[in-house]
């Protein structure tokens, strides 16, 4: 099954922030919905276990999570792979990275591609599952980064 998704985040943040929050392995990791427990293994990877509910599956799934920055700050790609309960899902998404005034804006695409049991569940049913975790994602990060900018200054 093949899944393609696409969608804009605006966040009023400074964009050097935004990009450094979006190429840091941990903190892409801290922002995938149902997650379990994520490990930074380098500068560009991530490894993370997330809870996964597609229909009647249940349990979990673990992922490599890479960054590919560009070397231009106008680009992350990401790809991920792993999978659980005998299949296997792998992701190829990215975000084009721009400045609106004081608004980053992240223009995010990914497309997925599942095999194995998850994948017979149903399109429509594993189709919103996929949207909501992509999109999820990219909202938590949104979030992350307006509190982290909200936030008072320590006092010092």
């Amino acid at each position: 099954m093949d899944l393609h998704y696409s969608g804009t985040e605006r966040i009023p943040v400074p964009r050097d922030k935004v990009w450094a929050f979006i190429t840091d392995p941990k903190s892409v990791g801290s922002c995938l919905p149902d997650v379990i427990d994520y490990t930074a293994v380098d500068d560009h990877n991530v490894n993370a276990t997330v809870k996964v509910a597609v229909g009647p599956v249940r349990g979990t799934f673990k992922f490599q999570i890479q960054l590919q920055p560009s070397a231009d700050g106008n680009h992350v790609g990401m790809n991920i792979g792993g999978g659980g309960f005998g299949s296997v899902v792998n992701l190829v998404a990215g975000a084009d990275v721009s400045s609106d005034g004081d608004v980053t804006v992240l223009d995010w695409q990914g497309d997925a591609t599942m095999r194995g049991p998850v994948a017979t569940v149903g399109g429509r049913v594993l189709d919103a599952q996929a949207n909501r975790v992509i999109t999820q994602t990219f909202a938590n990060v949104k979030s992350r980064l307006v509190g982290e900018s909200a936030a008072p200054a320590p006092a010092g």
